[in-house]
């Protein structure tokens, strides 16, 4: 199957409402006959979408042996993914000062894919990734997004620091989370323009990107052994807490 592929209800939803143009096609598994597959249907049909039915063994193939849900879809191209020249755009679009989300290395697709459920949910301008070392939007990604990925601009770039220190020129302050910073995310002023960088599962933020921050903040743990987070747990703090304090949170 040539062209990016999606699987599960949720993301082949989200690629059928924002991005209908590039759906080439849905794979759906024969046995399956619910009320919601046949919404997804009714809605392909609707958009002339061409429908195939498909034994799951089939599906098992084109979705490379994921959990599929009874539903493939096969996308034309990557609308959602942007290229380092659109960040000064994503910047001047944004409503109110901008707030980007920067992944330093992260490559389990199940964190990537809940961090821009997070950055969607917190109307993030942009999540910023390096192109190496680090998972791209794949179809576990999407599906774990639940739609987010077809929400927020994804920018892999090549350079992340490089990329860091020209945010900061362009006036973006940029925050790293870190555990053993001294300052915590409560005391940061998230008012301005601001990038918030996460580091790798385990790992933290590699040193180059660490001395491109303005601030580094940790997030105070009460202990019971606990000394970190999950990277999109910490996201999800880190971006609600800048939400607080804009005054954006109803």
């Amino acid at each position: 199957m040539s062209g990016e592929v999606v699987h599960g209800i949720h993301a082949v939803a989200a690629a059928l409402k924002y991005q209908p143009e590039e759906v080439g096609g849905l794979w759906v598994e024969r046995q399956r006959r619910d009320a919601r597959m046949q919404a997804l249907l009714d809605q392909a049909a609707h958009l002339g979408v061409l429908i195939h039915h498909a034994d799951r063994a089939e599906l098992d193939r084109l979705s490379d042996g994921a959990r599929h849900q009874g539903i493939v879809a096969r996308l034309s191209a990557r609308q959602t993914v942007h290229g380092e020249d659109d960040l000064p755009g994503l910047l001047a679009a944004a409503s109110g000062p901008a707030l980007l989300l920067v992944l330093d290395g992260v490559q389990d697709p199940h964190n990537l894919g809940a961090c821009l459920r997070s950055a969607a949910a917190a109307g993030v301008a942009a999540v910023i990734a390096p192109v190496d070392r680090a998972v791209g939007l794949n179809a576990t990604v999407r599906k774990v997004a639940c739609g987010a990925a077809e929400i927020v601009p994804f920018v892999p770039v090549t350079n992340l620091a490089r990329i860091l220190r020209a945010l900061r020129e362009q006036g973006v302050w940029v925050v790293g989370a870190a555990g053993e910073a001294e300052t915590s995310v409560y005391e940061i002023d998230f008012t301005a323009p601001t990038a918030i960088v996460l580091g790798a599962e385990e790992k933290g933020l590699r040193r180059l990107t660490r001395e491109v921050c303005d601030h580094l903040a940790r997030i105070p743990m009460a202990g019971g052994g606990v000394e970190s987070l999950n990277v999109s747990v910490a996201a999800g703090i880190f971006l609600f807490e800048a939400r607080r304090q804009r005054g954006t949170i109803g």
